[in-house]
């Protein structure tokens, strides 16, 4: 290979991890590396749509019965929260606002995270201001788990317990309906011991999705602020960091993380205002 053909596979290679890891401007880019914005963007857009196809599989796999079950048991060592298959939670991510989309548009990301904070399932989408129970009724991940087509593991009796077995959940904040498959802390009035108890053990269980969030953005700086992007090519970009933040945790899994590090307030969170009266299904399991 001559020099010249080497020199440009280096920065190709380059470019394209620099801006998601400082969030310049291709116009900024285009100084660095005397490249057009356009071929920039180009090289951008192929290089997420491959990472994305060739780790997805890799670091980011549909989990099987016996995931789930390693990943239960994680929550459980870890949060004291059994039966517990991830923690569920979506963030809105500013984009490019699209013509004639209203005063608010953002890229949603729900993410379901294990408790080693890497990504267990992601649904990307484009949404205004919309609340979370609303917005993963309407996801794949949602449709999947109401269609039972996501191998969840049989009901388990509890650990001590001598109740009936228990079904295996995901545990998420009060802005998601309360199912049979994903419990939300009980209101703060009128709270006994016992119902304080779980609302921490949850809180503890949940917090992995927010600190997984918070790693997200701060490694990969594209998020500080708007990605000016068309919504395609900003659902390319975010695929590819979710998928190179499960690399980077799978070769650091043993190194500790301390959520307070992590500030989360560069991914925007959804709105709370929809409240669903919960099914008698998800009210029996969470007692």
């Amino acid at each position: 290979m001559s020099p010249f053909l080497a020199y440009f596979n280096v920065i190709f290679s380059l470019f394209p991890h620099r801006f998601l890891a400082t969030g310049n401007s291709f116009a900024s880019l285009h100084f660095e590396f005397l490249l057009g914005t356009s071929t920039i963007s180009r090289i951008v857009r192929h290089t997420c749509q491959v990472i994305w196809e060739q780790l997805r599989e890799t670091v980011m796999p549909q989990p099987k019965v016996d995931d789930w079950l390693r990943i239960a048991e994680g929550f459980n060592l870890s949060a004291q929260f059994p039966n517990c298959l991830g923690a569920m939670d979506g963030k809105h991510i500013r984009v490019k606002k699209p013509p004639h989309s209203g005063s608010r548009f953002f890229n949603l990301l729900m993410a379901v995270a294990d408790s080693n904070y890497k990504f267990i399932m992601v649904d990307i989408g484009a949404y205004g201001s919309t609340a979370d129970a609303r917005i993963f009724s309407a996801s794949r991940m949602g449709e999947r788990l109401r269609a039972n087509q996501l191998a969840i593991p049989e009901s388990r009796r509890l650990p001590g317990s001598a109740d009936p077995p228990a079904p295996f959940v995901f545990v998420a904040d009060e802005g998601f309906a309360l199912t049979n498959h994903v419990m939300r802390p009980f209101t703060k009035r009128g709270l006994d011991v016992r119902r304080r108890i779980y609302n921490y053990r949850l809180t503890r269980a949940r917090r992995y999705v927010e600190c997984a969030f918070g790693i997200l953005s701060s490694k990969w700086r594209v998020f500080l602020s708007s990605i000016q992007m068309d919504s395609e090519n900003a659902t390319r970009v975010i695929q590819e960091c979710v998928v190179l933040h499960n690399f980077t945790r799978i070769h650091e899994a043993s190194s500790s993380v301390d959520l307070d590090d992590f500030p989360t307030t560069t991914v925007l969170s959804l709105d709370r205002t929809l409240h669903r009266r919960p099914g008698t299904a998800g009210i029996a399991v969470r007692e």
